[in-house]
């Protein structure tokens, strides 16, 4: 039973109210949320290539935005874009990393740093979504798994571009033997 609750006149989104276990309505907001990271990380970048991929990326995830709620219009062509992206930012990077590293370096590494956070938390969102019993496209996974993979990648980079050494992270509760 919907319990009658207020509704301002100045709500500035029409699905704020959505039912505390509807997830559609926090995916939307995670997802602005990161585009709008994604603008401003692409604001503190030089790179032209660098930009105009962080351009191409906000849109896509903006394309994810509705989702849940009306239908997926992303790609398989474009998954495979951010897969390739992503790979070529690998290939460039891997000798930086060997195991973990710390959130650190330029600002730009940072906020990359922390869309592949946000990323996470997105797959974590469509996990819960799912387990609550509604559909949820594999592609949509798919798309937030490798993005947050993407802006490992692209902090490793932006580090690199800055003359910034990674700073391994050695976990005292999983061992390396």
């Amino acid at each position: 039973m919907k319990k009658d609750i207020y509704r301002s006149k100045y709500e500035s989104y029409p699905f704020l109210n959505d039912e505390a276990q509807d997830l559609r309505c926090d995916f939307e907001i995670l997802t602005d949320e990161i585009s709008s990271i994604i603008g401003l990380l692409r604001a503190k970048i030089e790179d032209e290539e660098l930009q105009a991929e962080l351009l191409k990326i906000c849109e896509l995830v903006y394309h994810i935005n509705p989702s849940l709620r009306t239908f997926v219009s992303v790609t398989e062509e474009e998954l495979l874009w951010v897969e390739n992206t992503t790979n070529r930012l690998y290939d460039e990077v891997k000798g930086r990393c060997k195991k973990f590293v710390l959130n650190q370096g330029c600002e730009s590494a940072c906020l990359s740093h922390v869309l592949r956070s946000k990323f996470k938390a997105l797959v974590r969102m469509l996990y819960r979504h799912n387990y609550s019993g509604n559909e949820v496209p594999n592609i949509l996974f798919d798309f937030a798994n490798i993005l947050s993979g993407y802006f490992f990648n692209l902090a490793l980079k932006l580090n690199q571009i800055n003359n910034i050494d990674e700073v391994e992270f050695v976990s005292r509760n999983y061992r390396q033997e």
